[in-house]
């Protein structure tokens, strides 16, 4: 439990500060908090069979198959840091938040299943559909960034985080391990129903019908050789 140490106001008047809030609202830095959203680049690997891939997705049906596959591990790092007065006539300290959040995703591993050679029709289609995979995670990091820096400002509004003497920085270290940690890995992972979407029957059956039959073709011969 986090302790504010706060003046309780008469009925209807504004809140009076007490000479340790002045000093701390008035003389240590704002409340700041610092993002920094990256993507670390992709790689295409094309030495699996579209079978591999179909095993790795985890596909369960017989008659699903996956052509191509993007994978990627989202990484959230949340450094602490912030000026502190302390009061030893009340027993209580102050802290200014400096939340450093960096949200980043490893390095993209985009797969093409090895039976569609580099520069194939069926390449190219397969290729270009992990790209919007690919763009979808790029496109999702602003918007959580966003999302968290409003929810960072209104939790601590640009104003002091106080505590018993002694216990501030482990109380806001907890807040962050136990709260916003999972909070901001939840949104980072709400991208997955935007990769759904892109997966859909439709976009399967259209992708097994390019090419002149290409791909198609390739499905029945090795299907037939199993």
């Amino acid at each position: 439990m986090l302790l504010l140490w706060l003046a309780t106001p008469a009925a209807g008047a504004a809140p009076a500060r007490t000479p340790f809030q002045i000093r701390c609202e008035d003389t240590i830095s704002k409340t700041v908090s610092v993002f920094s959203a990256r993507q670390n680049g992709y790689t295409i690997n094309t030495q699996l069979s579209y079978k591999m891939l179909t095993a790795m997705k985890g596909v369960a049906s017989r008659n699903d198959f996956v052509l191509g596959l993007t994978r990627t591990e989202s990484m959230v790092r949340i450094g602490i840091e912030g000026a502190m007065l302390q009061d030893p006539g009340s027993g209580y300290e102050c802290i200014a938040p400096r939340l450093q959040v960096q949200l980043t995703y490893a390095p993209v591993k985009i797969y093409v299943g090895s039976e569609f050679p580099a520069g194939s029709c069926g390449y190219r289609e397969i290729l270009a559909h992990e790209m919007r995979h690919m763009q979808a995670y790029m496109d999702h990091l602003p918007r959580v960034e966003k999302t968290v820096a409003a929810a960072l400002a209104k939790r601590f509004g640009g104003k002091p985080f106080y505590a018993p003497s002694g216990t501030a920085r482990t109380a806001l270290s907890f807040e962050v391990d136990s709260g916003w940690l999972p909070y901001i890995k939840a949104e980072m992972a709400r991208v997955e129903a935007v990769q759904a979407s892109i997966d859909t029957p439709a976009e399967y059956a259209r992708l097994s019908k390019v090419c002149n039959g290409e791909i198609q073709k390739i499905l029945v011969k090795t299907r037939a050789g199993r």
